[in-house]
C-alpha cells in the first residue's frame, strides 16, 4: 500500500502576524527619489574625471580588451559585442550600449575615435545601422586607455551578479575626458564637455607637473582652445578663458567658408567645415526655411556635395548683383553655419560630481597617472621580488645538483623531500615545490648560464623600481615620458582655428605654444583665407547694425546687394577679363614700357562702367555674349603686373543657353552695354554704334538693336570662312583702321558706314588683294588721332597719339619663330580714303620679307611681350608712312 501524506491544514489569513511599517509619503519619494538621482548620476550620466568615461563606456572598452578585439585582430559582429559587455558587465538595454559603442567610434563626435567601426556607423544627419549589421574592434588609442590594466594599476570591484569584476576606472594614459569631451544629462546636473587636441593637452599637463603654481594664462599658452574633430574657426577666446577658469563658458564656432566662382559667370559661398556636431542637411534645411520667409536673400540654390573622399563641401550660389560676404553674414545669423557650444565642465571625483576648469581637470589626471605609474610599479617590484627569490633557489640548488637528486631519490614521498631538501640547502617552501616541479631538461649547462643572466636583470629592474618608487621626481620623469609616448602615437595636428582680437582690433589666428601639433602651414593659409572671410563678413553685419541703429533701415535684399559704384572693365591680350576701380586706370595707363610684365598684361579692351551693370563679350563668330560685371574678379588697384587673377572669357561665352558654341570661337573683344557713368570723362550719353571688322575686310555698324529675353545672339552675319578680328564702340567722327597683311592700310571716318541690325552682313570695308585678308582692325576715337611729340633738353621726350605698329615677315616661317622688322607710324601720317578702297602702303617689304606677321592699331605707348612675358622693346616711332622696319630681338607674341 502506497504511503499517503497527510493532509496539509487550511491557510487561515488570521494565523498570520502582520508587519505594516508606516512611512509618510514625502519621505519615502525623497528617499526614493534621491536614490534614483545618485544612481543617474553615479552610474550612468557623468563621466570620471580620471579617465573621462562613463561606466556604459568603461565596460565596452574593457570588455572589448578582454576580447582581444585589439587593432591587428579581424573585426567582430557589433552585436556579439553589446552581448558580451550586457551579459557580464551592463544589465540594461542593448540599445543603450550599442549607441554608447557607436558614438566611441564615429570620427565627427571623437577626437580621437576609441572603436574603429566597420559598416554604417551613422553620420551627422542620419542613425547607424543595426547591430547585426555592423562590426567593430578597438582602435588603436583604446590600447592606451587599457594599458597595463592587469597590472594592479586600477581597483576591480564585482559586477552586477558578483561573479565577475570590472575596473572602477581605466588607466587611461590619454586624457580621454579633455580628448573626446562628451556630454550627458543627469538628475538635477548636466555636462557638456568639447574635445580638444591630445598634444597640446598633454603639453600642458607636463607644464603643470613642473609648475604646479601655474596661472591659467600660462596654461593656455598650451591649450588656447578647443579642437573639434570637423575643424571650423573658433570666433573669440573670452568664453573659453571664462569657461578654463570657472568650468562653464560659451563658445563661438564658425564654418571654414570661401568664396569661388562654381561656373564662369556665378559665384558661390563653398562651405568645407561645418561646427561641433551639426551636419549638412540641418544647414540646408535653415537655408530653405530661410529663403521661404525671405530671412535670406541672394541665394539662388543650395546643393550638399559631401563625401567620404572629399570631406564637406556644401556649395551655396549667389544671385547676381549681390555681395557674398553680406549674404555670408545673414547666414551666420540665422543658420547654423555658425553656432555656440555652451561647455559645462561636470565630472565625478571621488565619485561625487564637480564643476572643474582647465587646472582642476588636469590635476586629477595627472594624479589618477601618478597612481597608475606607481601601483604598476609594486606590482612590477613585487612580481621580480618574487621571480628573483625563486631563481635563487634554483642556483643554490645546480650548486650540487647530483645531492639533490639523490636527496628526492631517497625520499619516501614528495613531503619527505620537501623537507629534506629545505633542511640540507637551506631553502623555503617556496623555492623547494619550484625545485621538486622543474622538468630534468632544465639541467644542463646553458640552463644555470641563462639562469643567472636572468638573476642579475631581476636586481636591475628591482632597483630602477625602487628608485622610482623612493623618488617622487623619478616617478614622474616615467609619466612624463609616458605622456611623450602618447603623443608620439596618437597625437594629430589641430584641426580647429582659434581667431583672437589682436592689438590692432582685427582677429588672427592662434596657435598653441611649441607648435609641435599646431596648425600646418598650409592650414595656417586657409586659417588666415577663413580670417579675411569672416572679417569681410563681420564689417557687412556691422554696417548693417549702424545702419539700423541710425534709422536707415532698408530691405533685405538691398541691404544685400553689391553697390552700384563705378568701376572699369578689362580685357588682356591672353583672354581674360576682370574688374578694377576706376582709380586703378590711371595706373595702367601711366606704366612704362620697359617694366617687367606677363602675357596676362596686354589689355585690348578697357572701359568705365558700373558694378552691377552688363557689358558684351564679341566672339569670332560674330556672336555677342552678355555677362554681368558684378561676376568679374575684382583686382586691386595695387595690381598693376598681371589680369591673371582674371576669369576666363572662353568660360564665359560657354555659360549661354541662347545659342551652343562654336568649336574654335574665341573672344576677341568687351564691350560696354550701358553708358559710362557720370565722372569718368563721359557723360552718361547713349552708347555710341558697334563697329566689328572681320578677316575679310567686313566692316559693320550695329546699331545695338537687340532682343530682350536673350543672353547671347550674332550680331554679324557672316561668311563662310570669315571671321571677327576686332569689335570697339565707333561714333561717327572716329576713324575706322584696316591693315591688310600685304602691308596696306586704309582708314576712313566711321560715319562713312551706315548702322545696321544685328541679323544684317554688313559691307566692304577694304578691298583686298588676291589670296591677301587682314591683318588688323581698330577704331580710334577722333580726339586720340593728332600725333604730339615733346623733346626737352635733357633729351627726354613724350608722345601721344595713335599709332600704327606693323611687323614684316616671310609667310614661310612658322607662326612664333620669326622675329620680323617692326615700325611705329603715327596713324595721322596715313591719309584718309574712302571705304572699299585698297588704302595706302604701310611699311615696304626687304629681302626676305613678303607679309605682315602682325600688325595693330591703338594709342601710345605700345607695349608688347614675348610668349614668356618677356618686354620686347619697339623701334621709336618713324615718320615715314611707307619705310622699312627695324629688327626685333624676339618674336612678338602680344600687344596692347
Amino acid at each position: 500500500m502506497a504511503h499517503r501524506k497527510p493532509a496539509q491544514p487550511a491557510f487561515d489569513p488570521r494565523t498570520v502576524k502582520e508587519h505594516i511599517v508606516e512611512t509618510p509619503l514625502g519621505e519615502e519619494m525623497s528617499k526614493s527619489f534621491l536614490e534614483y538621482a545618485y544612481s543617474v548620476i553615479y552610474a550612468r550620466a557623468l563621466p570620471d574625471a580620471r579617465d573621462g568615461m562613463k561606466p556604459v563606456q568603461r565596460r565596452i572598452v574593457y570588455q572589448m580588451g578582454q576580447m582581444n578585439l585589439t587593432p591587428d585582430r579581424p573585426y567582430m559582429k557589433s552585436a556579439r559585442v553589446v552581448g558580451e559587455v550586457m551579459g557580464k558587465l551592463h544589465p540594461h538595454g542593448d540599445s543603450a550600449i550599442y549607441e554608447a559603442m557607436v558614438r566611441l567610434a564615429q570620427p565627427f563626435a571623437m577626437r580621437l575615435p576609441l572603436v574603429d567601426g566597420h559598416g554604417n556607423f551613422g553620420s551627422l544627419d542620419d542613425g547607424p545601422a543595426a547591430s547585426r549589421y555592423t562590426e567593430a574592434r578597438l582602435a588603436p588609442a583604446a590600447l592606451a586607455m587599457n594599458a597595463d590594466i592587469g597590472e594592479d594599476t586600477v581597483d576591480f570591484t564585482p559586477n552586477y551578479d558578483n561573479k565577475l569584476s570590472e575596473p572602477t576606472v581605466l588607466p587611461a594614459a590619454i586624457p580621454n575626458l579633455l580628448v573626446n569631451g562628451g556630454s550627458g544629462i543627469a538628475v538635477g546636473m548636466a555636462t557638456n564637455l568639447a574635445t580638444h587636441n591630445l598634444g597640446e593637452v598633454i603639453a600642458a599637463a607636463k607644464h603643470l607637473m613642473a609648475h604646479p603654481d601655474a596661472t591659467l594664462e600660462e596654461l593656455m599658452r598650451y591649450v588656447p582652445g578647443p579642437d573639434w574633430p570637423g575643424g571650423g574657426i573658433v570666433i573669440g577666446r573670452d568664453g573659453i578663458r571664462e569657461a578654463y577658469a570657472t568650468g562653464r563658458g560659451t563658445v563661438t564656432t564658425r564654418s571654414k567658408t570661401h568664396v569661388e566662382n562654381v561656373t564662369a559667370r556665378k559665384k558661390a559661398i563653398v562651405v568645407t567645415e561645418l561646427p561641433y556636431m551639426v551636419g549638412p542637411e540641418r544647414v540646408l534645411e535653415r537655408i530653405s526655411d530661410g529663403v521661404k520667409n525671405h530671412k535670406l536673400e541672394g541665394i539662388s540654390g543650395a546643393i550638399d556635395l559631401t563625401d567620404r573622399l572629399n570631406g564637406t563641401r556644401i556649395v551655396i550660389e549667389i544671385k547676381t548683383g549681390f555681395d557674398p560676404n553680406a549674404v555670408l553674414a545673414q547666414l551666420f545669423k540665422h543658420t547654423p553655419l555658425q553656432d555656440n557650444f555652451t561647455m559645462n565642465n561636470v565630472a565625478l571625483v571621488d565619485g561625487r560630481p564637480h564643476t572643474m576648469g582647465l587646472k582642476e581637470m588636469l590635476e586629477v589626471w595627472i594624479g589618477h597617472r601618478r597612481s597608475v605609474v606607481r601601483r604598476r610599479s609594486e606590482f612590477r617590484h613585487r612580481k621580480a621580488q618574487e621571480r628573483l627569490h625563486l631563481v635563487e633557489g634554483l642556483l643554490l640548488a645546480m650548486v650540487d645538483i647530483d645531492e639533490v637528486i639523490q636527496v628526492i631519490r631517497s625520499s619516501q614521498d614528495t613531503d619527505a623531500a620537501k623537507s629534506r631538501l629545505m633542511a640540507v640547502f637551506d631553502l623555503d617552501e617556496i623555492q623547494t615545490q619550484y625545485i621538486l616541479d622543474l622538468r630534468l631538461r632544465r639541467l644542463t649547462r646553458m640552463s644555470r648560464i641563462e639562469l643567472e643572466a636572468e638573476r642579475d636583470d631581476l636586481r636591475r629592474r628591482i632597483e630602477e623600481l625602487e628608485a622610482i618608487l623612493a623618488s617622487d621626481g623619478e616617478l614622474d620623469r616615467v609619466v612624463v615620458r609616458e605622456m611623450d609616448q602618447t603623443v608620439e602615437r596618437y597625437g594629430t595636428p589641430r584641426r580647429t582655428v582659434l581667431l583672437d582680437e589682436g592689438p590692432d582690433g582685427g582677429l588672427t589666428p592662434v596657435t598653441a605654444a611649441g607648435d609641435d601639433s599646431g596648425l600646418s602651414a598650409a592650414a595656417l593659409d586657409a586659417a588666415r583665407d577663413a580670417v579675411t572671410v569672416s572679417a569681410a563678413a563681420d564689417d557687412v553685419a556691422a554696417a548693417a547694425a549702424a545702419a539700423r541703429k541710425a534709422g536707415e533701415e532698408a530691405p533685405v535684399a538691398a541691404a544685400l546687394q553689391m553697390e552700384d559704384a563705378p568701376c572699369a572693365v578689362m580685357m588682356s591680350a591672353t583672354g581674360l577679363v576682370a574688374r578694377t576701380s576706376s582709380a586703378a586706370l590711371d595706373v595702367w595707363r601711366s606704366r612704362s614700357a620697359s617694366d617687367q610684365r606677363l602675357p596676362d598684361d596686354q589689355i585690348v579692351s578697357i572701359f568705365p562702367t558700373l558694378t552691377l551693370a552688363s557689358f558684351a563679350l564679341i566672339t569670332s563668330t560674330g556672336r555677342l555674349v552678355l555677362a554681368h560685371v558684378a561676376d568679374l574678379p575684382n583686382l586691386p588697384a595695387s595690381q598693376t603686373l598681371s589680369l591673371a587673377g582674371g576669369v576666363k572669357a572662353g568660360e564665359l561665352i560657354g555659360m549661354t543657353e541662347s545659342t551652343d558654341p562654336v568649336p574654335g570661337e574665341r573672344v576677341v573683344a568687351a564691350v560696354p552695354m550701358a553708358p559710362a557713368p557720370a565722372g569718368d570723362g563721359a557723360d552718361g550719353a547713349a552708347l555710341a554704334p558697334l563697329a566689328l571688322g572681320t578677316r575679310r575686310g567686313i566692316v559693320k555698324r550695329w546699331n545695338r538693336e537687340a532682343p530682350t529675353t536673350m543672353d547671347s545672339w550674332p550680331v554679324i552675319d557672316l561668311k563662310d570662312g570669315d571671321e571677327v578680328l576686332f569689335a570697339a564702340d565707333a561714333a561717327d567722327q572716329d576713324r575706322i583702321v584696316f591693315v591688310s597683311t600685304d602691308s596696306s592700310l586704309l582708314t576712313f571716318e566711321a560715319g562713312a558706314v551706315r548702322p545696321q541690325g544685328r541679323t544684317a552682313g554688313g559691307m566692304a570695308g577694304i578691298r583686298l588683294a588676291e589670296g591677301e585678308r587682314v591683318a588688323a582692325f581698330a577704331v580710334v576715337p577722333a580726339g586720340t588721332v593728332a600725333w604730339t611729340y615733346e623733346e626737352n633738353e635733357d633729351g627726354l621726350s613724350s608722345a601721344s597719339g595713335a599709332v600704327v605698329l606693323t611687323v614684316a615677315g616671310d609667310s614661310e616661317a612658322l607662326p612664333g619663330t620669326e622675329n620680323g622688322a617692326a615700325k611705329v607710324t603715327p596713324l595721322e601720317m596715313y591719309p584718309t580714303k574712302g571705304r572699299a578702297t585698297g588704302g595706302v602702303r604701310s611699311q615696304r617689304f626687304l629681302k626676305g620679307q613678303n607679309t605682315l606677321v602682325a600688325a595693330w592699331v591703338g594709342p601710345y605707348p605700345l607695349h608688347a611681350t614675348s610668349q614668356g612675358g618677356s618686354p620686347v622693346e619697339l623701334p621709336k616711332p618713324d615718320m615715314r608712312r611707307d619705310g622699312s622696319g627695324t629688327d626685333l630681338a624676339a618674336p612678338i607674341a602680344f600687344v596692347g
